[in-house]
């Protein structure tokens, strides 16, 4: 009974191989006439079983399934790149288990292919705006060819263009976890015919210029791409909320690149918003000797001194936006303020006093310098709008100031020209 039971068991294993090589013949010959869908669907019927084929027709049947979805995702099926790519490193897997390489090399060559398929795919979806699709074909095709870091990289940019921030975070921990540099050397040559310098790889470069078709040869190393890797990782821990390790982001980045003065403001900006004042004011500091000729620089600059009370601070700051650019509106608003804040912090002191004669005398002096401080921040608006006669705000700051002063001739002036 037990040897009839072998006998069995041995005829079934025997038709289920049977079927599986049947099943691989009916797709490849599928595949030969064109008939990718029909190939998937012969594959389907037998994948279920293929586990415990041989070594050798499990090499043969993801070959062939490879090559089947290969060819679907050349015809559109986007869902067909990574099950092609998964089926073809199978097949070098089980080769290289088993010893024999029978179909590894010609494997290669159309993960090759696959790749280049794939970046192409990936090129049209970014053009049309499919971020998300692009990043997941340029990641697949690094997973195929792993010496190509660049794919990448440039996964973590498509992901980042379409604020997939977190997609693009596991891309951008990856290339450092792989030491990704992306530095390199470009070749470039004058075509002589046309006059444009071109790019090209060095062999043909070199033979281009030896034929004398082209001229001028010239070897250009692109910088490291190390610093804008660990900026934008900052930048997309604060868009996360992981403030903790963005600042931790930003010291990196900055010490691989200490002269970009944009990572200065962002770790200002951060500091900001996480309400530590006096390091976004330090690092403000910093940003504007590093770019003195930066009106925003300054300008923001002023804006954390006015909060903070330092009004001459401030107004020296506003002063040198405005020497830049001296049409800096908002810059000029905010000068004028300083005076009118000062001015309005006398009025408390004003009120409180009495009528001594000594109360009187501090009364008027307290006035004076009052309405000293608004005719100077009426002065920087008057000033302001002889280049800009029709701006509503200072136009309407500079109405507010008058007002207060009681000076009546300058406010129905101002009135007039806003045209109430």
């Amino acid at each position: 009974m037990k040897t009839r039971f072998l006998i069995l068991a041995s005829l079934c294993f025997t038709m289920v191989g049977f079927a599986q090589k049947s099943e691989i013949k009916t797709a490849e010959k599928a595949l030969k006439s064109g008939d990718a869908a029909s190939a998937k669907t012969a594959l389907e019927a037998v994948s279920g079983s293929i586990s415990g084929a041989d070594e050798k027709l499990q090499a043969q049947y993801y070959f062939t399934k490879g090559k089947a979805y290969a060819e679907l995702a050349k015809k559109g099926d986007n869902s067909a790149f990574e099950e092609a790519a998964k089926s073809f490193q199978q097949v070098l897997d089980v080769e290289e288990k088993s010893g024999k390489e029978k179909y590894s090399e010609d494997t290669r060559q159309h993960m090759r292919a696959l790749s280049a398929d794939l970046v192409n795919s990936a090129v049209e979806d970014n053009g049309n705006k499919k971020f998300k699709e692009a990043a997941e074909k340029l990641y697949t095709s690094y997973k195929i060819s792993p010496q190509d870091t660049s794919y990448l990289y440039y996964a973590a940019s498509s992901a980042v263009n379409g604020g997939h921030y977190e997609q693009a975070l596991t891309f951008y921990e990856e290339l450092q976890e792989v030491g990704y540099d992306g530095s390199g050397m470009v070749y470039k040559a004058t075509n002589v015919e046309s006059g444009q310098v071109e790019e090209m790889d060095k062999s043909q470069r070199d033979l281009m210029v030896k034929s004398g078709t082209y001229k001028d040869p010239v070897d250009e190393k692109t910088p490291s791409k190390k610093a804008e890797i660990v900026k934008n990782m900052a930048l997309i821990y604060t868009q996360l909320g992981k403030d903790d390790k963005a600042l931790e982001a930003y010291s990196a980045a900055r010490e691989s690149n200490p002269d970009d003065v944009n990572l200065v403001l962002n770790e200002a900006n951060l500091h900001y918003k996480l309400g530590d004042k006096e390091k976004f004011k330090e690092l403000m500091a910093q940003a504007a000797e590093m770019a003195p000729d930066n009106a925003d620089l300054h300008y923001n600059i002023g804006v954390i001194n006015m909060e903070q009370g330092n009004l001459e601070e401030a107004r020296a700051a506003y002063k040198k936006a405005l020497e830049i650019n001296p049409n800096y509106t908002n810059a000029q608003l905010n000068l004028s303020t300083t005076y009118v804040n000062e001015g309005n912090s006398l009025i408390d002191e004003m009120n409180g006093l009495g009528n001594s004669k000594a109360d009187i005398a501090r009364y008027d002096e307290l006035k004076e310098k009052k309405d000293s401080l608004f005719l100077e921040g009426a002065g920087v608006l008057e000033e302001a709008l002889k280049n800009n006669p029709d701006n509503q705000s200072i136009l309407t700051q500079l109405k507010n100031i008058y007002g207060a002063m009681g000076d009546n001739e300058n406010f129905m002036r101002i009135k007039k020209m806003i045209g109430e």
